[in-house]
């Protein structure tokens, strides 16, 4: 418990699990993300020589097995299966031992779009075909089967819950598991966020001309900030943390990547898939997360933008950065990391959270690749140049999802007299 009342918990982050496109674990992670190496390629794990974009970014080589200690885990989503692991990594960076916690102490947050959503198709599949079917897929295609899992496989007996909140789920679930830190509901928290693509995904993005189908390099085709920019690359994976209270942190002698300062969210209420063109949700998400971190915008080092490189979404980012940071907006770097590890959907506020982290841990800012020819309404520093250092004390990263729902989260550098 708190020793004083009025003095504000502080939520930090002692460890990462990360299963993305462009590597698995911090270390292959970072080396792709700072050297712009991007793990976009040709889509091959189902057929799409039907549709009108052929690129996504894939996992390759993954297998539960490398990563945590499940029985019958092929019974589960991909989705699943894949929080599982960073979960399990996380836990494993960390050097957290669950066992000398009180359970009541501890929770599992997931964010996520699809959770289930391939298993649910694949067993109507298997209906119209008089295909046996496993009871299990009856809860299977839960929304909520990701944090149940990674609970029970963990032994979590706090708080298991998932949220769903488009694209900006993986911030929300780690703005939650902050709060209950900082709140004092919990000590320790794994929080993240996982997705995976399947078929019916692709395609339906495919119908809504949501993603990239320039004819080049599949790690060229997405392109922020860019004037040939025509939409993202489709990726997945999963992004989880182990968070902790500082206190308790410290006194295990923790390794403390960075403090989760801020959280910030908003929902414009305007359209299912366009933004407003005044930016008010960035704008709100923004300014919230600032208040809630207790910083003025000119504390802001490094911005993890959107940066999903459709016609509408990047001058608007732009123009929203601008009304909330006024002139310090030219002095911040700001990159778009989504060519790299492509749009992973629920996952891709935990996988950016991570990127600042590592941002403030490696005191680097990654580039933002693919940006030849900028937009001229997208005149602030992209870092197009490559990898830049710089001591970073705070970083942002900002998420839009579709109908309108914006999460921003911040990060600071904890000082080792903090």
């Amino acid at each position: 418990m708190n020793p004083d009342p009025f003095q504000r918990r502080r939520a930090v982050i002692t460890g990462i699990g990360i299963i993305s496109p462009n590597g698995k674990g911090i270390e292959n992670f970072w080396h792709s993300i700072r050297n712009g190496i991007s793990g976009c390629a040709p889509t091959t794990r189902y057929d799409v020589s039907k549709m009108a974009v052929q690129v996504s970014a894939e996992i390759k080589n993954f297998n539960l097995d490398d990563h945590a200690d499940i029985i019958k885990g092929g019974r589960l989503d991909l989705t699943v299966r894949y929080g599982i692991a960073a979960a399990a990594e996380a836990v494993r960076d960390a050097k957290l031992d669950t066992r000398g916690i009180n359970p009541d102490r501890l929770a599992v947050v997931e964010g996520t779009t699809t959770s289930g959503a391939a298993s649910v198709i694949n067993v109507w599949e298997s209906m119209l075909k008089n295909e046996k079917i496993h009871p299990y897929h009856a809860i299977g295609g839960y929304c909520g089967e990701g944090s149940s899992a990674i609970s029970m496989l963990l032994g979590i007996k706090g708080h298991a819950l998932t949220y769903c909140s488009g694209c900006a789920s993986g911030s929300d679930a780690l703005g939650y598991a902050a709060n209950a830190v900082r709140n004092d509901e919990v000590d320790v928290a794994i929080a993240g966020g996982s997705d995976s693509i399947f078929p019916a995904q692709h395609y339906g993005f495919c119908r809504l001309r949501a993603m990239s189908e320039i004819k080049c390099a599949p790690a060229e085709a997405m392109r922020p900030f860019d004037k040939t920019r025509d939409g993202f690359v489709l990726g997945e994976g999963s992004t989880f943390f182990v968070i902790e209270e500082l206190s308790h942190a410290r006194e295990r002698g923790a390794k403390i990547y960075a403090e989760i300062a801020g959280h910030g969210r908003s929902c414009e209420a305007y359209h299912p898939t366009d933004p407003h063109p005044e930016g008010i949700g960035y704008i709100m998400a923004m300014k919230k997360a600032l208040r809630d971190a207790q910083l003025t915008g000119d504390e802001v080092n490094y911005i993890n933008a959107h940066a999903s490189a459709t016609p509408l979404n990047d001058p608007l980012e732009t123009k929203a950065i601008k009304k909330v940071f006024g002139k310090h907006a030219k002095w911040m770097g700001i990159s778009g990391t989504k060519p790299i590890h492509g749009h992973a959907m629920g996952a891709a506020g935990a996988l950016e959270a991570a990127v600042c982290a590592l941002s403030i841990d490696r005191q680097e800012m990654p580039p933002t690749i693919n940006l030849k020819d900028p937009d001229e309404d997208c005149d602030l520093d992209y870092l197009a140049g490559g990898a830049r250092s710089y001591p970073i004390n705070v970083a942002m990263n900002v998420n839009a999802g579709f109908g309108g729902r914006y999460a921003c989260m911040i990060l600071r550098k904890v000082e080792d007299d903090a």
